[in-house]
């Protein structure tokens, strides 16, 4: 991005943020409105819309879709009236219809009289019959009628005085209980109104008030079985109470001849319980869940899983009293196949374009450190030199621009999004006083700050909202908060995912692993991951680290290819190897250089170009390099500039956000519906963390191939 472009996106901002209760709407033209009848449909001043649209003038005809900035009024809903209206727009999902009708319109027919013949919305009509939005409705129009398939969620036969306390037992879920119990998702949390509606985490030990189910009571019980055991040498009582799941204490008991022999002796034959195999356990171990949605049949249940009727049956008996909205079923672990799983729960592959609600309108804050307090806008000059040496105001300036084109482009989906946006100034007071001022009731999520010491802070006001936060450029932190969503994969994560990627990739190559003593740790890792890796120890003294060019050439395959890891974070080591792996890479001897971790280090000036590519360099990656797609075009139109790295991630990360909170009004529920989401150059698969928040585990695999950086084997 241009410097002038920074100044400028800078100058807009810092009256933005200077007022403070001022809210904004993007509008986008319809056919035949005015600058007048929009002011008159938002409650604002013709002249405020003129103000923040600079590109059209007064007595200007407006031409269809131009997407227009509303300033709306500071007026607040009341806290009441905004939680309530929270409440429906989460409760109200879109269905999608199974036909329609043709209708034929009728003198003296309205929207709303043909609404309550078909017993549906006048928005469900207009939905259908997009012509309705610019025009009234005639005489002889020819209508499209959605017809909704009518399922009756049946709910669950629960006496509420024949219930038993349940305690969690490792590996299980809300699922694998609601399974192993024949329940619903919501009787369990019917039953159980504390759980928390922000993670759906359950922890070993946890009780939970469930219906007795059938063998609970005396005359099902089955008969505890035992064994004879012959004690081997060197037993202990504890070793045998780990082994037999039984307390030692028990086991005394079982037999008292320990007690009078002064503890168990080798040879002694005593009587134990017999283990039963847990492979059958309904937990996580064991099984993968999947919660039956409404107007599913077994025809689509099969289809979408990949198991015929009778497995299902086989699996879940209760399917023979029919399939019910809510129901949890179990599948075997080891055949998930090509399904999408996400803590051990099938995800149903959701297109966020097509499941769109325009009711939802959601509420966001981004609170970045702009640093308007410290730049002159009058002097070019001066601001031009405070932005170039400030990363904060740079990143801040990068996210916020791509973010607005996201905000642009939701418009046109029909969604209307309030926003807020403070320059923290980088400082925690100032970022506190802000929040002091905001009500967090109906807020949808805030975006922002960008240094961890305030996030903390916010993330704690904002979770007695129960209002998640996204960290734009953080990937973990110190501190445990379950409404944090850190949205940068950390470095583990992207190390694990490259071993991986490895893992399923080699076949017989020679893999050699150089690190420096910093990271001996990591060299251990790829290790343990791969036994036969072999190992070259830089040499390093005071003022040089070096590489054995004897003990490495010794340890190059000539049968097969050389993958080589090169973990470090020193620039001149990165320099140093790839040139000498570039001189070894022959027609007789393969070399391919990799690492797990890309720092600085590997982007280095000094860092050959060329030798990278000859060596197919592969490493893990948050983001991916963007071509001229319709996100560049457009931004080069609105800024007159093309994106950088933190554009491209404002972008993806405010249309990803909007578009699940245009799915499902609530950013916990649809993190925990939908799966991996993609888009011009950053991917997001958030996983719950029990207590500590929603991590961001999706990556890519890149690699250099000639002299051009691309994605390897991209997902389909």
């Amino acid at each position: 991005m241009s410097i002038r472009f920074l100044i400028t996106t800078t100058a807009i901002l810092l009256f933005s943020c200077q007022a403070m209760a001022q809210q904004f709407s993007s509008h986008a033209v319809k056919v035949g409105e005015t600058v007048y009848s929009i002011a008159r449909q938002y409650k604002v001043n013709p002249a405020d819309i003129l103000k923040y649209n600079k590109e059209i003038a007064e007595g200007d005809v407006l031409k269809p879709n131009t997407i227009l900035v509303i300033p709306l009024s500071s007026k607040v809903l009341s806290a009441n009236d905004s939680i309530a209206l929270n409440l429906k727009q989460a409760k109200e999902e879109q269905e999608k219809p199974i036909e329609f009708i043709a209708h034929k319109v009728k003198k003296r027919e309205t929207i709303f009289s043909i609404a309550q013949k078909y017993n549906v919305s006048e928005e469900e009509i207009k939905r259908y019959n997009t012509q309705l939005y610019a025009s009234q409705l005639k005489k002889g129009m020819r209508l499209k009628i959605p017809k909704y398939l009518k399922v009756e969620v049946e709910k669950d036969s629960i006496s509420l005085v024949d219930f038993e306390t349940y305690t969690v037992q490792p590996k299980e879920t809300r699922w694998s209980i609601a399974n192993k119990y024949g329940i619903t998702i919501d009787s369990l949390l019917a039953l159980n109104p504390e759980l928390s509606d922000v993670t759906s985490f359950l922890a070993e030990g946890q009780q939970l008030k469930l219906p007795k189910i059938a063998g609970s009571s005396l005359e099902d019980q089955n008969v505890q079985l035992y064994i004879s055991y012959t004690v081997p040498p060197k037993k202990t009582l504890y070793s045998l109470s780990q082994e037999y799941k039984i307390s030692s204490q028990d086991i005394v008991r079982l037999n008292p001849e320990i007690g009078k022999l002064g503890g168990l002796k080798e040879g002694m034959v005593i009587r134990l319980p017999e283990v039963k195999s847990d492979e059958n356990e309904v937990n996580t171990d064991n099984f993968i869940f999947y919660e039956v949605k409404p107007k599913q049949t077994i025809y689509s249940l099969s289809r979408n899983l990949g198991f015929d009727y009778n497995e299902l049956l086989e699996l879940n008996p209760d399917l023979s009293r029919g399939l019910k909205a809510g129901m949890v079923l179990k599948l075997p672990k080891e055949q998930r196949g090509n399904l999408e799983v996400k803590n051990s729960l099938i995800l149903d592959k959701i297109n966020l374009l097509d499941s769109i609600n325009t009711i939802n309108k959601p509420k966001l804050i981004y609170l970045l450190p702009f640093r308007t307090d410290k730049l002159d806008l009058n002097d070019v000059e001066s601001a031009s030199d405070a932005i170039s040496r400030s990363n904060a105001i740079s990143y801040s300036l990068g996210l916020y621009s791509g973010a607005l084109v996201a905000l642009d482009s939701i418009s046109e989906l029909g969604i209307s999004v309030d926003v807020k946006t403070f320059d923290t100034q980088l400082d925690p007071d100032k970022t506190r006083q802000l929040l002091q001022r905001e009500n967090l009731e109906g807020v949808s999520a805030i975006v922002g700050p960008l240094q961890l010491n305030s996030l903390k802070e916010v993330a704690i006001k904002a979770a007695n909202a129960k209002v998640p936060v996204i960290a734009p450029l953080a990937s973990t932190s110190d501190f445990e908060l379950e409404n944090v969503f850190f949205s940068i994969p950390s470095d583990q994560i992207l190390r694990e995912r490259m071993l991986g990627f490895i893992k399923d990739s080699i076949t017989d190559e020679n893999i050699i692993v150089i690190t420096d003593a910093k990271n001996k740790p990591v060299g251990e890792q790829i290790k343990e991951k791969f036994p036969l890796a072999k190992s070259v120890d830089l040499q390093e003294d005071e003022e040089n680290i070096s590489l054995d060019l004897e003990v490495f050439a010794s340890l190059l395959s000539l049968d097969t290819e050389n993958w080589v890891f090169v973990e470090t974070d020193n620039f001149k080591v990165v320099s140093s190897v790839s040139s000498i792996l570039n001189s070894s890479n022959s027609d007789t001897t393969k070399v391919r250089m990799f690492t797990t971790n890309k720092n600085k280090a590997f982007e280095n000036d000094v860092i050959s170009g060329a030798h990278l590519s000859n060596l197919n360099f592969t490493y893990p990656s948050v983001y991916k390099e963007t071509n001229n797609n319709a996100f560049v075009r457009r931004y080069r139109r609105r800024f007159g500039a093309d994106p950088d790295r933190y554009a491209v991630r404002g972008f993806d990360l405010t249309y990803d956000l909007l578009l699940k909170l245009a799915y499902k009004l609530n950013l916990f529920e649809a993190s925990n519906i939908i799966g991996i989401t993609e888009y011009c150059g950053n991917k997001f698969d958030y996983d719950n963390e029990p207590s500590s928040g929603y991590y961001n585990t999706a990556s890519y695999i890149m690699k250099y191939q000639d002299m051009r950086i691309t994605q390897v084997n991209p997902e389909p």
